[in-house]
């Protein structure tokens, strides 16, 4: 079960990037390019937001039947080796954060009127998202 998770954690992350690299790039044309935002905007932008959540709630899961994860944070010396607190501590957190950030930016793109701002909200979140989900991914452990 652990190694099927971990799988399914790692292959939503390339179908999560991808979609918040591709909505990033479509909103900032379309901010841009000043054209009206529309319902299939709003839905392209949820694309991105689904993924994310369900790339959370595996990591999740999976953080806490990994022996890399929360069981790491009481083991000697996790916080002194800059790998094993990435994965334990500094992974999940960003992460988090970084989806609350989507999240807020979605959300709040849902709430305003004007299209070049609800673009902007999208555009702003979801490239801070993925540039924190880009800075904390263990990259020796996925490419690797």
């Amino acid at each position: 079960m652990y190694t099927g998770i971990q799988h399914l954690h790692s292959g939503v992350a390339y179908l999560a990037l991808l979609a918040l690299a591709g909505v990033f790039i479509y909103a900032l044309i379309g901010a841009l390019s000043g054209r009206e935002f529309s319902e299939k905007d709003r839905k392209i932008a949820l694309i991105a937001f689904i993924l994310c959540h369900i790339q959370l709630l595996v990591g999740i899961i999976l953080y806490f039947i990994s022996p890399l994860g929360f069981e790491m944070l009481s083991a000697e010396g996790t916080m002194k080796d800059a790998g094993a607190r990435l994965v334990a501590l500094e992974h999940p957190i960003m992460n988090i954060l970084a989806i609350i950030i989507i999240s807020v930016g979605y959300i709040r793109a849902k709430k305003l009127s004007i299209s070049k701002a609800r673009f902007r909200s999208i555009y702003m979140a979801y490239g801070v998202g993925l540039l924190l989900i880009l800075w904390r991914i263990p990259w020796s452990a996925w490419l690797g």
